[in-house]
C-alpha cells in the first residue's frame, strides 16, 4: 500500500492501492501541457495579487518558483512521480518543495476542473497554428508542382472508370482547395474554443474576488466561458479539432490512394522518389509505396480518436467526470498523427514526377473526348439528352469495330449517326483540344490552371 499525500484525501480511509495509482494516472502522458499548465499557473497567481487575496512578493516568488520548475522540465532535469497523478500536482508538488508556504496558496480559487480546460485550450491554440503551417506547407508543394504540368494532359476518373482530361495542374490543385477547407475549419476552431474557464472552479465558481476578465486576458483569450457549470466539462473543441484531423486525414487518405493506383505498373502515371518506398523482404524487384499506405492507414487512426472522443461525451452526466481525463490521449494522438502525415505527405509530393510521355500516349484510351462530342452536337441545336444518346452509340460502334478512339470512326460513320455532324467535328475529338476549349470557370483546362495557380501563390504568401 502506498501513504496518501494529496490534500483531498484527507477526506479518505486507508491507503490508496498500488493498482489504483496506475489506473488513475494521466502523468504519462498530459506532461506535455506543462508549458501551459505553468502559463495559466503564473496568470492565476497575477490576478490573486491584484485582488489582494495573496501577496505582489508571493506572487513573484510563485512566478520564479514556476519558471525554474519549466526550465527543469525542458532540460529533461525534473523527476517526475506517478504518484502526483497528472502534470498539475507534479508542478504544484514541486513548486510547494521550492518555495514553501506561498506555494500552496497557488491553488486558490481554482480547481483542477478548470486548471485543465484551460491548459487544453491553450495548448490546442498552439497545435492548430503548427498544423495551419503545415497545411501551408502542403499547398505550396501542390502549386510548385502543378507549375510544371500546365500544359500536360492526363485523365480523370468517375467510378474508377476514365472520365475526361484534364490537365495535370488542374488536378493537382484539386487537393490544395480540399486543404484550403481544412485551414477555414480549423481556423474556425481555434476561434471557437478561444475561451477562457479559468476561475470557474470546480463547478460553480468561487466566491472570492476573482478577476477572470484580468486571466483571460494575460492568457491572450479573446473572452471568458460565460458560464462556470458548462466550462469545465466543455469539450466540444476537442471534438471539433478531432474532427477536422480526420477530414485532413481523409484528404491525404485519397491522394495516398490515387498515388498508389499511379505508382503501379498498370498506371505508371508518376514516380515517387525512393527515400519514400521500400522494396520486399523476398521479391528483389517490388518497389512499395510504403509511405502512402502509412498515410492511408494512418487515417483509421484518427477515426478512431472521433469515434472514442464523441463516445466519451456522449453519456456525461452534468459536469465535470473523470473520464474527461481521456480526452487528451485522444486529441494528442489525433494531432501527432496528423502533424507526421501532413509533414510526409508534402515531403513525397515535392519529389514526384509524372510520367507524362506514358499518360499522352494513352490519352486516347478510354474516349475522354465523348463528353466534349456531346456538346459539340448541343451547339448544332441537338438537344443535350439526344446528342448523349448520339455519342453513346457511336462509342459502342467504336467498341464493335475494335477502335480506341472516336477519331476512327470517319465523316460517314458521323453524319450517319446524325446529319448535323460535318468536318469540323474531328477539332474537338483530341483530348489536349478538349482541354483547350474547356470554358467554365473552374474548368481543368490550361488557362483556368494558370489563373488558378496564380491566385494560390498570392493567397499562400498571405497564409
Amino acid at each position: 500500500m502506498i501513504k496518501q499525500e494529496k490534500s483531498w484525501e484527507k477526506r479518505l480511509s486507508g491507503s490508496v492501492d498500488e493498482l489504483a495509482v496506475d489506473f488513475v494516472e494521466s502523468l504519462s502522458y498530459d506532461k506535455r501541457l506543462y508549458k501551459y499548465d505553468i502559463a495559466g499557473s503564473i496568470a492565476h497567481a497575477e490576478m490573486l495579487a491584484e485582488q489582494k487575496i495573496i501577496t505582489k512578493t508571493e506572487a513573484a516568488d510563485i512566478k520564479k518558483g514556476l519558471l525554474e520548475i519549466g526550465e527543469e522540465i525542458a532540460a529533461g532535469k525534473f523527476a517526475f512521480d506517478k504518484l502526483q497523478e497528472d502534470i498539475h500536482m507534479a508542478i504544484e508538488a514541486a513548486l510547494v518543495a521550492k518555495i514553501g508556504d506561498a506555494g500552496q496558496k497557488l491553488h486558490t480559487g481554482r480547481s483542477r476542473n478548470d486548471q485543465v480546460a484551460t491548459d487544453i485550450r491553450l495548448w490546442m491554440r498552439d497545435e492548430i497554428e503548427i498544423l495551419l503551417a503545415r497545411i501551408t506547407q502542403l499547398q505550396i508543394a501542390f502549386v510548385r508542382q502543378a507549375d510544371k504540368y500546365t500544359e500536360d494532359i492526363m485523365p480523370t476518373y468517375t467510378h474508377l472508370q476514365r472520365a475526361q482530361p484534364a490537365t495535370i495542374a488542374s488536378y493537382l490543385l484539386s487537393f490544395v482547395e480540399m486543404l484550403a477547407r481544412d485551414y477555414s475549419r480549423l481556423k474556425d476552431c481555434r476561434d471557437r474554443l478561444n475561451v477562457c474557464p479559468l476561475g470557474c472552479g470546480a463547478v460553480a465558481g468561487s466566491t472570492l474576488p476573482l478577476d477572470r476578465e484580468m486571466t483571460a486576458k494575460n492568457l491572450g483569450f479573446r473572452d471568458i466561458k460565460y458560464n462556470s457549470i458548462d466550462a469545465v466539462s466543455d469539450r466540444d473543441f476537442c471534438a471539433e479539432f478531432i474532427f477536422c484531423c480526420s477530414l485532413i486525414s481523409a484528404h491525404l487518405s485519397r491522394l495516398a490512394e490515387d498515388w498508389i493506383l499511379y505508382t503501379s505498373s498498370e498506371f505508371s502515371f508518376i514516380k515517387t522518389d525512393d527515400a519514400y518506398c521500400t522494396s520486399s523482404s523476398m521479391m528483389p524487384q517490388k518497389r512499395n509505396p510504403d509511405m502512402l499506405e502509412l498515410i492511408r492507414g494512418k487515417t483509421g487512426t484518427v477515426y478512431g480518436a472521433l469515434v472514442a472522443m464523441l463516445t466519451i461525451l456522449k453519456a456525461q452526466p452534468s459536469t465535470y467526470n473523470r473520464d474527461l481525463q481521456e480526452d487528451k490521449i485522444h486529441v494528442f494522438n489525433a494531432a501527432d498523427t496528423t502533424d507526421a502525415c501532413l509533414q510526409m505527405t508534402a515531403a513525397i509530393v515535392s519529389h514526384t514526377a509524372f510520367n507524362t510521355k506514358r499518360i499522352a500516349d494513352g490519352l486516347d484510351e478510354g474516349f475522354l473526348d465523348a463528353t466534349a462530342l456531346a456538346e459539340y452536337l448541343v451547339r448544332k441545336g441537338i438537344p443535350f439528352r439526344q446528342a448523349h444518346g448520339v455519342v453513346g452509340g457511336l462509342v459502342a460502334l467504336c467498341e464493335t469495330e475494335g477502335k480506341k478512339k472516336l477519331g476512327q470512326l470517319t465523316i460517314e460513320q458521323f453524319k450517319a449517326a446524325c446529319d448535323k455532324i460535318e468536318e469540323d467535328v474531328f477539332g474537338t475529338l483530341d483530348p489536349a483540344g478538349v482541354c483547350r476549349s474547356y470554358k467554365t470557370k473552374g474548368a481543368a483546362g490550361p488557362e483556368n490552371a494558370k489563373a488558378q495557380i496564380a491566385y494560390w501563390k498570392d493567397k499562400l504568401k498571405e497564409q
